[in-house]
């Protein structure tokens, strides 16, 4: 398989490419650890770190992310956001917005999101998100870690049910999806999401409510450890997901661990 290529990617995001500052590796633990040592140690916001193996990739509540070298995108992206650190929790739908976008506009097939950090084509999952929050010298930042499925077409025999990539939804005559495109794409697509942390915030949610695959459906989730069921009526102005419970109460979850549709 090719090393992922910078050049090739900063060819792909044209002028923007200034924006981003691009790192590639052939193997780390963590994109995202990598990304918080960068930023404790001063590294500027737009800093990408990408790589082609990850040994100790981690996802929400410390679940691994374990995908073949060469095939996929592994990254973490560093962000020192110049807005109030209360609407810093828009990140992840911020991102996810911009990631359903970038997958429609590299490939015909039409990702929805599954809250709170998950992307999915059909029943399976493409794509997870985790956002975290650090403080260095320079002040708090950010970072974004994103594992997408790009060109793996076996998943182990506990992933092949719930998982999938965008090479696997494709048809049969496709063997290869750039990556490069991929990740070009989702810059490109973060690039104007972070322009609406604030204004234009409300626009992003119409979008990411459109493409939700819980919503109107029968939901089960742990919330501080304890199962909650109820029907996914709608997502508040700050992605919080509201429930409607058997006695006809609304509960609003912030967030959640083994959200999953039930029948």
């Amino acid at each position: 398989m090719k090393p992922f290529d910078t050049t090739r990617l900063a060819e792909a995001l044209g002028q923007d490419a200034q924006l981003w500052h691009l790192q590639a590796h052939d193997e780390l633990p963590s994109t995202s650890d990598a990304a918080r040592d960068a930023g404790l140690a001063g590294a500027p916001s737009g800093t990408v770190i990408f790589t082609d193996s990850q040994t100790k990739g981690r996802g929400q509540r410390g679940n691994s992310w374990v995908t073949p070298a060469g095939r996929d995108l592994m990254f973490s992206v560093l962000l020192r956001p110049r807005v109030a650190a209360e609407l810093w929790p828009r990140l992840t739908t911020l991102a996810a917005a911009a990631i359903c976008r970038a997958i429609s506009t590299c490939v015909p097939l039409r990702p929805t999101i599954k809250w709170p950090n998950d992307i999915h084509i059909g029943a399976r999952k493409v794509c997870g998100l985790l956002a975290e929050t650090y403080t260095s010298a320079e002040g708090p930042f950010l970072v974004l870690g994103i594992g997408l499925n790009v060109n793996t077409l076996n998943f182990s025999i506990d992933l092949h049910h719930i998982a999938t990539s965008l090479l696997q939804q494709m048809p049969a005559n496709i063997s290869w999806i750039e990556r490069e495109s991929i990740a070009a794409a989702v810059l490109l697509e973060l690039t104007i999401a972070l322009e609406a942390w604030d204004d234009g915030y409300a626009e992003t949610m119409s979008y990411v409510r459109e493409r939700s695959l819980l919503l109107g459906k029968n939901v089960r989730a742990l919330v501080n450890g304890s199962p909650v069921f109820g029907r996914a009526l709608d997502l508040n102005i700050e992605g919080h997901l509201m429930l409607e419970l058997a006695n006809g109460e609304t509960q609003v979850l912030t967030s959640a661990a083994e959200v999953r549709l039930v029948a």
